[in-house]
C-alpha cells in the first residue's frame, strides 16, 4: 500500500508538472502583412483596348506606354475641331487683310461717280439761282434744283465713306473677334488633342504592374480601371492589435518582427495608429464583461529596404 501510494504521489506530481509547462501562458503572437501603395490606371475617354504594352508582373519606369485605346469618335472629333480652326484662321486673314483689289476699285469708281454727279448739280443750281434772280426762273424751280444738288452731295459723302471702309479694311473691334474666334478654335483642337494622348496610358512613377482587368477588344467607360500599379518601394507593415498589447508600440517606436516566408528578422518603425471602429472584434475582459478591449491597426514601414519581402507575405510580432 506505500508503494502505490508513493506512486500515485508521483503521477500526481508528473501530471501537476506537465500541466504547469503547458497551460503556462506563452508570449502573445500579432500576425501582420505586408502590403504596398498601388495607383489604378485609368483613361479619361472611353475605347477599345487596342493593344497591350505590358504584362501582369512586369515591372515599369515612369513615362513607359502600358496600354493604348482605340477612340475613332475622339479622331472625328479632332478633324471636326481642326476644320473650325482653319474656318476661322481664314476669317481673321480676311479681318486683316481687308477688302480686295477689286473691290477698292469699285468703291473708287462709284465715288468719282458721285463727285462728277455733284459738280453737275452744282452748276445746274448756279445756272437757275442766276435765272431766278433775274426774276426769270420760279421760285419752285430753284427748289427742286438745290433738293437735287443737296442729294448728290449726301450721295458723294456716302460713296466716299464706302470707299475709305473698303481701304480701311475691319474695324479694330472685328479684328480683335477674329482674332478671338482662333483663339477659341485653337483651344478646342487642344482639348480633343489632350482626349487623343489619353488613348495612350503612361505609367505615372515606377512600379510593377500587379493586376490587369479588361482583356484586349473589350470596351471600356470613362475613368474605368484597366490596370493597378503597386509601387515596390513603398513596403508597409499592417497589424491588428488589441489595445492591451499595445504598450510599447506608439507612433515612432522601432521595432523586430519576423518574417517566415524569408526566416528572417527585420526592423520596422510605427508611422499609423488608428482603432478600427464599433464593427471591430472587441474581447471581453473577464467572463462577466467589465469591460471590452478595442482593436487598433498599427502601420510600420521597413527601416532598410527587404529584398524578396512581397505584398501579402505575414510578418509576426510577438508581444
Amino acid at each position: 500500500m506505500l508503494l502505490a501510494f508513493l506512486t500515485l504521489l508521483g503521477i500526481i506530481a508528473v501530471v501537476a508538472l506537465v500541466g504547469f509547462f503547458m497551460l503556462r501562458k506563452g508570449p502573445e503572437i500579432v500576425q501582420g502583412q505586408a502590403d504596398v501603395n498601388e495607383y489604378r490606371v485609368s483613361s479619361k475617354v472611353p475605347g477599345r483596348i487596342l493593344e497591350y504594352r505590358v504584362k501582369e508582373g512586369q515591372s515599369v519606369k515612369a513615362g513607359d506606354t502600358l496600354a493604348l485605346l482605340e477612340a475613332p469618335d475622339v479622331q472625328a472629333k479632332l478633324e471636326q475641331a481642326r476644320a473650325a480652326e482653319a474656318a476661322a484662321q481664314a476669317q481673321n486673314e480676311k479681318a486683316i487683310k481687308g477688302a480686295r483689289q477689286e473691290q477698292i476699285q469699285a468703291a473708287y469708281e462709284l465715288w468719282q461717280k458721285a463727285r462728277a454727279g455733284v459738280t453737275i448739280a452744282e452748276k445746274s443750281y448756279k445756272r437757275v439761282k442766276n435765272l431766278y434772280d433775274q426774276g426769270v426762273m420760279s421760285a419752285q424751280k430753284l427748289d427742286e434744283v438745290t433738293a437735287q444738288r443737296d442729294a448728290a452731295i449726301a450721295t458723294e459723302k456716302a460713296a466716299k465713306s464706302q470707299y475709305d471702309m473698303a481701304v480701311n479694311g475691319a474695324e479694330r473691334e472685328d479684328k480683335a473677334a477674329a482674332a478671338a474666334l482662333v483663339e477659341r478654335a485653337k483651344g478646342a483642337v487642344a482639348e480633343v488633342q489632350s482626349y487623343i494622348a489619353e488613348t495612350y496610358l503612361i505609367a505615372q512613377s515606377d512600379g510593377e504592374v500587379s493586376e490587369i482587368f479588361p482583356k484586349v477588344g473589350e470596351l471600356v467607360g470613362t475613368g474605368a480601371p484597366i490596370m493597378n500599379v503597386a509601387m515596390m518601394d513603398e513596403m508597409w507593415v499592417s497589424f491588428n492589435v488589441r489595445e492591451d498589447l499595445l504598450r510599447g508600440l506608439t507612433v515612432g517606436t522601432e521595432f523586430e518582427a519576423y518574417v517566415p516566408a524569408l526566416d528572417q528578422n527585420i526592423r520596422l518603425k510605427v508611422y499609423y495608429m488608428k482603432d478600427l471602429g464599433t464593427y471591430a472584434a472587441w474581447k471581453a475582459t473577464k467572463t462577466t464583461g467589465q469591460f471590452d478591449l478595442k482593436t487598433f491597426e498599427v502601420k510600420a514601414s521597413p527601416l532598410e529596404k527587404v529584398e524578396g519581402l512581397r505584398p501579402g507575405m505575414s510578418v509576426i510580432l510577438e508581444k
